[in-house]
């Protein structure tokens, strides 16, 4: 990766878009308008940025994609912050506890917690990286790059940098991105939350697969009761005309689940037939390994599963992983099994399919954690 952050630094303004629509019915593929996601350094003539958008406190799950077409959903994501040493003398170790391998103490509010910093840039605070892997001869149909984190720890980060991060596409240099969507702070139990997306189609369309490198995620470092975390996940949704023909869909929101919490979000006119396969991936926010209670189910034909596998127990959905089914996610730098507070899961969803249905329901539950669901997708079989 080549890098140039001097100018993208040293720029005095950022600019930060509200959403201007959602997906609305009437073609088989639709999303949000995209607002500019990569800036150009300032000239004379380049008119003043618009105001900074004012963030919202909360937003309810709301479909931001939508497509019938023969294709898939990929996506990359990793931590953006991770343990530097225990506060407690009872306290695992932070290698064990990156690993997995701390039987107890091995959640964020237990250590010091400090930036990941991969690109050996000095301009940059935190980075890590990801790979992205649409298959070959696919086309991209639409990539939305989601980030977001606690913003108060032992220090508080200022709101106004929620916004913005810096992206660098395989081999490429990094880019300023503005987010269309920023919601938060949410304060609750003394966690400062948000969480913030952007439409990145052009980006990713035009340089394709590979690891994908994002830095300057707005999260705070330091010790607190409430913990630091944060990270990222870049969604693409691509077409290809040998693989099934899927339905496809991107939903996204943010606010508080719990404890004793619960969201559910539903996806009506996803008719499938009996047997069909699926994947559906989450991202949510600060769930703790250990802390069981935490589970996904989706309802669909009749049927009612508890989504679970070898990197997501039953009880214990919200359990601090990056992971593909059954295993954690391959490709990513630092690939550390334990986030500590970060989750980016995708799941298969074949077992809950296989009576057919015309909806799909996803309930997700955190009863002991203070926890926050960012982001759903779904990519389903529409025949057989």
């Amino acid at each position: 990766m080549r890098n140039s952050l001097g100018p993208l630094l040293r720029r005095g303004m950022v600019g930060v878009f509200s959403l201007a629509s959602l997906w609305a019915p009437g073609g088989p593929a639709a999303a949000a308008p995209a607002m500019p996601t990569t800036s150009t350094a300032p000239t004379a003539s380049t008119p003043s940025p618009a105001p900074v958008a004012a963030e919202a406190e909360s937003l309810a799950f709301t479909q931001r994609y939508r497509a019938l077409q023969h294709g898939g959903i990929v996506r990359a994501a990793n931590s953006s912050i991770t343990c530097r040493r225990p506060v407690e003398r009872s306290a695992a170790s932070c290698p064990a506890a990156r690993e997995g391998r701390a039987a107890t103490n091995d959640d964020n509010y237990d250590f010091e917690m400090f930036y990941i910093d991969v690109d050996n840039d000095p301009n940059t605070y935190n980075s890590s990286r990801a790979e992205v892997r649409p298959p070959a001869g696919a086309r991209v149909s639409y990539a939305r790059l989601y980030w977001g984190g606690n913003l108060r720890v032992g220090e508080q980060k200022p709101p106004k940098d929620n916004g913005r991060v810096l992206i660098a596409e395989p081999g490429g240099q990094y880019k300023e991105v503005l987010a269309d969507t920023v919601v938060g702070h949410r304060v609750a139990h003394g966690a400062d939350a948000f969480q913030a997306s952007a439409d990145v189609t052009s980006l990713v369309r035009s340089s394709g697969a590979g690891a994908y490198t994002v830095a300057q995620v707005n999260v705070a470092m330091g010790h607190s009761a409430a913990g630091a975390w944060g990270g990222w996940t870049l969604m693409v949704a691509y077409e290809k005309e040998s693989e099934p023909l899927r339905h496809l869909a991107m939903w996204d929101g943010f606010d508080p689940l719990g404890p004793g919490g619960d969201r559910t979000v539903r996806l009506p006119g996803m008719t499938f037939p009996k047997g069909a396969e699926g994947r559906a991936g989450l991202v949510a926010y600060n769930g703790d390994r250990g802390r069981t209670g935490g589970s996904l189910t989706l309802s669909a034909g009749g049927l009612t599963t508890r989504l679970a596998d070898g990197a997501n127990p039953r009880d214990d959905v919200l359990n601090s992983t990056i992971s593909e089914p059954g295993r954690t996610a391959p490709g990513r730098t630092p690939a550390y099994p334990n986030t500590l507070g970060y989750d980016s899961d995708v799941f298969e969803l074949d077992k809950g399919l296989r009576h057919g249905g015309d909806r799909l329901d996803f309930r997700l539950v955190s009863p002991r954690d203070t926890a926050w669901a960012g982001a759903l997708f779904v990519a389903v079989d529409a025949k057989r």
